[in-house]
């Protein structure tokens, strides 16, 4: 899978590897990280980080290798465990270092998210102005006016 963080526009940090995915599917594991689908993705960004909010573009790799998008730049770290599989997809002869920097994705202990995922909505204000957190600590302003 490509991902690619987008807090910092199209040009933040992005890795291509293996991924694992939560039963629903809607939970993508890798790096020790979790990221979760929005449940109204953009243009920009289609899963956030369940433990600091920031938003994360996840596709397919691209068959041309042309993963970034058209005005982004950087290296993308790749995985090394997935370097052959990508060379596979890809039909490249090899990864230019131009491009990527090679890495080891570290393991994702699921558990450790359990509990984050698992907490109560917990509501500071019941008027209509309400601002509460949701299960994934994540700040929300109702501003519904009547």
């Amino acid at each position: 899978m490509y991902i690619e963080n987008k807090s910092y526009g199209h040009h933040g940090p992005a890795w291509i590897g293996f991924v694992e995915f939560s039963k629903s599917g809607k939970t993508v594991y890798f790096n020790s990280k979790a990221l979760k689908k929005l449940k109204r993705p953009g243009i920009n960004a289609n899963h956030f980080d369940i433990e600091t909010g920031e938003e994360y573009w996840i596709s397919g790799v691209k068959k041309n290798g042309q993963d970034r998008h058209q005005f982004g730049g950087g290296k993308i770290m790749i995985d090394k465990n997935s370097i052959n599989d990508y060379l596979k997809l890809v039909d490249f002869n090899y990864i230019d270092e131009k491009y990527f920097e090679i890495v080891e994705f570290s393991r994702t202990d699921k558990s450790l998210f359990n509990e984050i995922e698992n907490t109560e909505t917990e509501f500071r204000d019941k008027s209509y102005h309400a601002t509460f957190y949701d299960n994934n600590r994540r700040k929300l302003i109702l501003d519904t006016k009547i």
